[in-house]
């Protein structure tokens, strides 16, 4: 009892100092002036609004995480359900009231800050079910009750985010759930299954995407078809990519970028404008910091005592490794355009809030990995 004792009681603020992961930190710090060196391109080489707003939101985001960090893990399984049901509320709330842009209707305007809580939702579904199999037993994780339960923690908030619509982010959020799903042990033939039922659906489920969603697809089967149209963002990125060579074109000397070829080149096709200035080689050494990162993290899971711990670090990890491999492969054509922002390094407010929530409960599990969490 003495020993569980010990493991559990909170750590000074010196002890936590010494526990922190100074080589994730590092490459966090790292990745953050990379953003802003890319920002400030984007910009034109003039520090105007996307710089200027992209480093306001690092000064208020980074300590924030840090704040996190420094936080006991075992406050985050205690409020895992709440932190998810809350995120839900959000998305109800946004359904009816929130920001209309482009058709979408993602956003709800806090006046000091635009947030978009689908975002949100990525962490929230890793939190929950996290907290969810840390709690039952092991025996239990297969049976029909369990997975149903955990299907609907999963379906209702897709089902909320496609309603915006935002096919993108839905994808992704089920994508981040399932993960969990097969660390904790569900049984690969409901994978399986589920991926034939979802074969099997797929006629059904086009029938219900919206005329721009449908364009997306066809423009991914054939860019060429409109490229000067729909196909027309793919097509110079790929050509911005190519002209990067194996060293770039220079920092500030893109031309596909700077002639205005590239839009939304500071959103999720930012790695197209690095890939053009800094090239194979910049390329390679970015996804490399993204690998270290990922390494650490999972790292922090294996050797966490909470499966709370090691379930929000494995999942978050993936989360990650999926959300580089998307956009890489939206931008590159290799997947229809899907809206999926590149973690730290693209421009938006929610979509760095969320990542640097998650690098915080990371964090803040290396601080506190000796620590077991009561089921």
């Amino acid at each position: 009892m003495f020993y569980y004792k010990r493991l559990n009681s909170d750590l000074s603020f010196i002890q936590k100092i010494k526990e922190m992961d100074y080589v994730l930190l590092i490459c966090i710090i790292l990745l953050s002036l990379i953003s802003l060196i890319v920002m400030y391109s984007t910009d034109g080489g003039d520090i105007l609004f996307h710089t200027k707003n992209h480093f306001m939101k690092l000064i208020v985001l980074f300590p924030l995480m840090l704040v996190i960090a420094f936080l006991n893990i075992k406050h985050w399984h205690t409020f895992a359900y709440l932190f998810y049901f809350l995120i839900i509320l959000l998305l109800v709330w946004v359904s009816f009231f929130g920001l209309k842009v482009s058709g979408s209707q993602r956003w709800m305007n806090l006046y000091f800050f635009v947030l978009q809580p689908s975002e949100l939702m990525k962490i929230a579904i890793i939190l929950t079910l996290a907290k969810y199999y840390h709690r039952i037993k092991i025996e239990n994780v297969n049976s029909l009750a369990s997975i149903t339960l955990v299907l609907a923690i999963i379906l209702l908030p897709i089902i909320l985010v496609i309603s915006q619509p935002d096919l993108g982010t839905s994808v992704l959020i089920a994508l981040s759930g399932l993960i969990i799903l097969w660390i904790a042990g569900i049984k690969i033939k409901y994978f399986v299954y589920s991926f034939i039922i979802g074969i099997i659906s797929l006629p059904f489920i086009i029938s219900f995407l919206k005329p721009y969603q449908k364009l997306r697809i066809l423009t991914f089967l054939d860019p060429d078809r409109d490229p000067l149209g729909a196909g027309y963002q793919i097509i110079q990125s790929k050509i911005a990519i190519g002209s990067g060579g194996f060293t770039g074109k220079g920092f500030l000397k893109g031309t596909q970028s700077y002639l205005d070829f590239l839009p939304e080149k500071h959103t999720d096709f930012i790695f197209t404008l690095f890939s053009e200035e800094f090239g194979f080689i910049g390329s390679m050494g970015l996804l490399i910091l993204y690998t270290i990162i990922i390494i650490r993290i999972i790292r922090i899971g294996a050797i966490s005592r909470s499966n709370f711990s090691k379930l929000f670090c494995f999942g978050f990890a993936f989360s990650i490794f999926i959300y580089i491999v998307v956009n890489l492969s939206m931008v590159l054509g290799l997947l229809p355009i899907v809206g999926s922002p590149l973690p730290i390094m693209s421009y938006g407010g929610s979509s760095l809030l969320a990542t640097m929530i998650g690098f915080g409960i990371v964090l803040s599990a290396k601080i506190n990995h000796r620590q077991l969490i009561a089921g």
